[in-house]
């Protein structure tokens, strides 16, 4: 499972022309699941998410997490993050999970993320939609995170 965490001061999706989700101050993590992923996969990648320091503290250091700060999350479905990429000039997504389990996987990490920061603070993408994702990179500070 792979994570883009993007530290945002504030973020979107639009589907069809509407907004379906809007963060303040956070993170923007955009989800990726690979074959062989599973429920374990998912705690771990939330428990790093939610406990990455990426947040300045008094000294401008990146010593607080989403959770020191209260700030949100929005969780965004994103297949091609588990592409091949490796070779030629066409991505390949034989790595990528069946859309039965990455829905699953993705509504299992937005599960967790719940319980641990409160329903209020986590939005969320549409799966399987077409998304217009806006944000305002802080920063700007991108990491991928992986399990593997």
């Amino acid at each position: 499972m792979k994570g883009l965490v993007q530290r945002v001061s504030k973020a979107s999706v639009d589907v069809d022309g509407r907004e379906i989700s809007r963060i303040g101050a956070g993170i923007l993590l955009f989800l990726g699941v690979e074959r062989g992923d599973g429920q374990n996969e998912a705690k771990e990648l939330c428990r790093r998410v939610l406990s990455y320091r990426i947040f300045p503290d008094e000294s401008g250091r990146m010593n607080l997490s989403v959770l020191d700060t209260g700030g949100a999350l929005l969780v965004v479905p994103q297949f091609t993050l588990a592409a091949d990429t490796s070779s030629g000039t066409r991505p390949g997504f034989s790595r990528a999970a069946t859309p039965e389990i990455a829905k699953t996987l993705y509504t299992d990490f937005l599960d967790l993320a719940r319980l641990s920061v409160g329903v209020e603070r986590v939005k969320e993408g549409q799966f399987g939609a077409d998304m217009k994702v806006n944000l305002l990179n802080d920063g700007p500070v991108t990491f991928l995170l992986s399990t593997r």
